[in-house]
């Protein structure tokens, strides 16, 4: 029970700290195992097990793999570890899925039959937002209810009152972020426009996008550009960021935003499940 408590510890301080992990339970076994139903390991996204144990390499190997696939999409996964005669009997082979249960061989003397539930625990998609405007304070909002991690970074000056987002950031560099997904906007709507660009192309993110009219995002191109700024870096900015709903208040377009961020962010997901299983 001490062990147990230990792990789910653990849990909840990789969970509070925002990093990705799996939790890995045995559900089930039948004849001789090493590990019993209850037991529960938290693996890494490089395989590292940190904590808990759940059998030796007779399951480490298909939990392990399944693992990574579900750090990649998301998807909980249900591993059952057979011997060779019982997969026959159920005509399957190991690698194979039928009805959500991926079925791996078990080649170890004991011949024993393991469960095991892998469930990913995936940090909040992280969303930067460079600026203070209308729509970048409505954006941050709608934002956190859909379970994103927000980051906003803005001068103070330029806050009217307190913006809803996880970390408020006085100036236009918002520091270290976590290594979710990161989707980076630009909403500074002619205060600083230049310098949040820049700031903007340097993150590592799965979309950029500048709250502003093409012309506008040409003109300052030609400045980044001037400035030294890579080309392909400038280009993956797009401009206008949102979706074109005809939106035309500052919360019609928060929502265009987000829409679009939503596509990009559950079409890499989609990607990776269709290849991965």
């Amino acid at each position: 029970m001490g062990v147990h408590v230990e792990i789910m510890d653990l849990v909840a301080q990789m969970k509070a700290a925002e990093q990705a992990f799996v939790l890995a339970t045995v559900v089930r076994t039948v004849s001789v195992t090493a590990a019993k139903a209850g037991a529960k390991a938290i693996i890494r996204p490089d395989g590292t097990i940190v904590a808990g144990w759940i059998g030796g390499g007779c399951a480490r190997g298909a939990v392990l793999k399944a693992a990574r696939e579900a750090l990649i999409d998301g998807e909980p996964r249900m591993v059952s570890v057979q011997p060779e005669n019982l997969l026959a009997e159920l005509g399957v082979v190991a690698g194979e899925s039928r009805d959500g249960v991926r079925f791996a061989s078990n080649m170890c003397p004991s011949k024993g039959t393991m469960d095991i539930f892998v469930e990913p625990v995936l940090p909040h998609p992280s969303l930067v937002i460079l600026g203070a405007s209308p729509v970048a304070l409505s954006l941050a909002a709608q934002a956190r209810q859909l379970g994103y991690h927000v980051t906003l970074a803005a001068p103070a000056s330029d806050l009217a009152a307190e913006p809803d987002a996880d970390v408020v950031v006085d100036g236009l560099q918002p520091g270290d972020l976590n290594k979710a997904a990161r989707f980076v906007v630009v909403s500074t709507q002619g205060k600083g426009d230049e310098a949040a660009l820049k700031s903007a192309i340097e993150i590592d993110a799965a979309y950029h996008a500048f709250v502003g009219s093409k012309r506008k995002m040409a003109a300052l191109r030609d400045k980044l550009i001037a400035d030294g700024l890579e080309v392909a870096g400038i280009d993956r900015v797009k401009a206008p960021a949102g979706l074109d709903l005809g939106a035309i208040t500052p919360e019609e377009i928060a929502m265009s935003i987000l829409a679009e961020i939503t596509i990009t962010r559950r079409r890499g997901q989609r990607a990776a499940a269709n290849t991965g299983r």
